[in-house]
């Protein structure tokens, strides 16, 4: 952190050059904490209510330990994704508070209590996708938000997804997680008047081309209320979905 430019804005700030929502505005891109290896955003709570997320894929057990210890410091509560189970269980060892939720590979201190009303119906279109579902039913947990679960309700059986109808359409909004072909955003998005959030998954036969062949799938849904992240994304779609329906409301 700039000491001299904070100093120069709580002047500002207190001469009444500039307006407390400027003052804040200017803070939201502020200070990061340089770790070397890592560079960590210690203002984005005040952008999206919560601290800067921790990508744990192809980072090593001592860096998410020194990540984790400095976060820790500053934060309550920390998201750290895509993190393998050997990985957890020696974080577990210096962090015994941190909870692993394995299928979703997420580690955590808390889920959040319940801020807002409504919830999110996370569908999964195979078991096999679940992991990713999870991914996103979880981070949104964690920040607060009310999720309910429809697995394994894929186009191959559809009438184990219009069984569920009544839940579909009374959620704010609909992440859909699917790999092999990829249709169940669509038809899901036919189906109801809110935003479907989807999420390509690297599951499914060669064809499938690890997620690509879902992913241009999804990409040319003519439903309208469809939008797409990336292939096994389902931290970005949940929190996504977090900042546009839920978090200031």
């Amino acid at each position: 952190m700039d000491i001299e430019k904070i100093k120069n804005l709580l002047n500002d700030f207190k001469n009444g050059k500039i307006k407390e929502e400027e003052f804040i505005k200017r803070l939201k891109c502020f200070p990061y904490l340089d770790l070397n290896f890592a560079k960590i955003d210690t203002h984005r709570f005040l952008k999206f209510g919560f601290p800067e997320v921790v990508f744990g894929q192809n980072k090593s057990y001592q860096h998410l330990k020194r990540i984790i210890s400095e976060m820790k410091k500053i934060y309550s509560n920390v998201i750290i994704t895509k993190v393998d189970e050997k990985t957890a269980n020696k974080l577990k060892k210096i962090f015994p508070k941190i909870i692993y939720f394995k299928e979703a590979k997420i580690l955590a201190f808390k889920k959040e209590k319940r801020k807002n009303s409504g919830y999110v119906c996370v569908v999964s279109a195979g078991t096999a996708d679940i992991p990713v579902a999870e991914e996103s039913a979880i981070t949104l947990e964690i920040l607060g938000i009310k999720v309910e679960r429809i697995y394994d309700a894929g186009v191959a059986g559809l009438h184990r997804l219009l069984d569920k109808i009544e839940i579909l359409n009374k959620a704010r909004c609909l992440i859909v997680v699917a790999g092999m072909e990829g249709a169940l955003p669509s038809v899901v998005g036919g189906l109801v008047g809110k935003p479907v959030v989807a999420v390509p998954t690297s599951v499914g036969y060669g064809i499938n081309l690890n997620g690509i062949a879902p992913l241009l799938t999804m990409l040319n849904s003519c439903s309208p209320n469809v939008v797409v992240v990336n292939i096994n994304n389902g931290f970005g779609a949940a929190f996504f979905t977090y900042i546009s329906f839920f978090l200031n409301k």
